[in-house]
């Protein structure tokens, strides 16, 4: 077994099938060829998203994770058609994950989740959605006051 496997090694060398030279790659390759987006054309792009007359669950999770992917806060508009697209379609529970989701986005500047939720309340009360702190929402769910009292 040896002996043959050597056999057709060494004929694979004399050949010269093992000793091909390739030409190395010559030239760049450039992959960025998107264009880039001004704020105004994101936030209109996405405004129209949610707006769509056809849009269904799946296509509003997808856009959702859209603007979770581009590491973008919405601002207030957008969140506002957001939740009146969530609404639309009847789907309580992804209004508070997008809620937890925005407030994670802005846990460096508590300020901007203030004035993002101050912006959107009007809508959000419109639409009978409760804040993450009315909901319980701001603090772990076995939270004690003083862990001694767990009697």
């Amino acid at each position: 077994m040896l002996r043959s496997a050597a056999r057709f090694g060494v004929l694979a060398v004399r050949q010269g099938v093992l000793c091909q030279r390739v030409a190395p790659a010559i030239g760049a390759r450039s992959f960025s060829a998107a264009v880039e987006e001004t704020d105004a054309e994101i936030d209109a792009h996405f405004e129209a998203y949610f707006k769509r007359a056809d849009l269904d669950p799946w296509l509003l999770r997808k856009g959702l994770y859209d603007i979770h992917r581009r590491d973008m806060i919405p601002n207030p508009e957008i969140c506002k058609t957001i939740l009146k697209a969530c609404r639309k379609l009847d789907d309580y529970a992804l209004t508070t994950r997008f809620l937890e989701a925005l407030k994670f986005k802005c846990r460096g500047e508590p300020a901007l989740l203030a004035f993002i939720l101050k912006e959107i309340k009007p809508t959000m009360d419109e639409l009978g959605v409760s804040t993450l702190e009315e909901m319980g929402y701001d603090k772990p769910e076995l939270w004690l006051e003083y862990p001694d009292d767990r009697l």
